[in-house]
């Protein structure tokens, strides 16, 4: 990994596991998963499935911003993990609210549990060919 960089920053939650929260590789950042957890008390976010949602797309958006892009702008692939399909069009709408008129591509699955018995995850890769992170 001579050529990829880990990306570091508060603005995103942070844990002691064996992760970096990005990667930069060449013109590509690998965003590791976020739970809708605020970065500055650790815990996650009161609210329903759509706020949730939202806090996650935050986080997501801190790395990339951190590794030199433009937040949601530059991601062009989610993954997105649910505990509960039945939260699919809420986070759906919440989800498309935030990505312009080219969304990226994107996976939905269902979990049957994420870390922290959150219910909405979601990991990404940047295109950052543009930055000179």
């Amino acid at each position: 990994m001579a050529n990829a960089h880990r990306i570091y920053t508060d603005d995103a939650p942070s844990t002691d596991n064996p992760y970096s929260q990005g990667v930069h590789a060449g013109d590509t950042l690998y965003v590791s998963g976020y739970g809708p957890v605020d970065p500055d008390t650790g815990e996650t976010v009161d609210g329903d499935i759509a706020s949730q949602t939202d806090r996650v797309l935050d986080n997501v958006a801190a790395v990339v911003d951190e590794a030199g892009g433009d937040g949601l702008a530059d991601v062009v692939k989610v993954t997105v993990y649910l505990t509960d399909l039945e939260d699919y069009d809420r986070v759906n709408e919440a989800y498309g609210a935030r990505f312009g008129e080219v969304p990226p591509a994107r996976v939905c699955v269902e979990a049957a549990q994420l870390p922290e018995d959150v219910r909405v995850e979601m990991d990404a890769i940047a295109f950052l060919g543009h930055s000179t992170a």
